[in-house]
């Protein structure tokens, strides 16, 4: 690898807006975030996943098909 064109690691503090903090490699000192894993509604279970059907589901429910 040549040397001097390669930016510099840092070890990176995330810090969310929930307050949850943790520490990564890139190439910027300090990162600030609006969500992280802790408070995102699919990671904590929050969200409910709602299914729609296919087209098959709904031409069997229109034609009263059983």
């Amino acid at each position: 690898m040549k040397e001097g064109i390669h930016p510099a690691l840092y070890d990176t503090k995330v810090t969310c807006t929930c307050g949850n903090e943790f520490v990564i490699r890139t190439t910027v000192p300090e990162i600030h975030v609006e969500i992280c894993s802790k408070c995102h509604p699919f990671y904590t279970g929050q969200k409910k996943t709602v299914e729609r059907g296919g087209m098959v589901d709904r031409f069997k429910k229109r034609y009263n098909i059983k």
